[in-house]
């Protein structure tokens, strides 16, 4: 998987607890619009197909804990 930004670090911590695009956006004071950017650049440079496959990505190469 590509580096991800400090940001996009954050938001996957914050997709893999469970945490809706709106919520994310709530909690890190930034729009929806920019949270989706972020998930789509996660997906990008993981190579994933959709989230639940860049959460299991992430937690294999140790990027989050379980």
């Amino acid at each position: 998987m590509s580096s991800f930004t400090s940001k996009e670090k954050e938001v996957l911590s914050l997709i893999s607890i469970g945490l809706t695009t709106k919520e994310i956006a709530s909690r890190l004071n930034i729009s929806h619009h920019t949270v989706e950017t972020h998930r789509k650049n996660l997906l990008r440079k993981s190579e994933a197909k959709n989230s639940a496959q860049l959460i299991q990505k992430a937690f294999a190469q140790q990027m989050i804990l379980g």
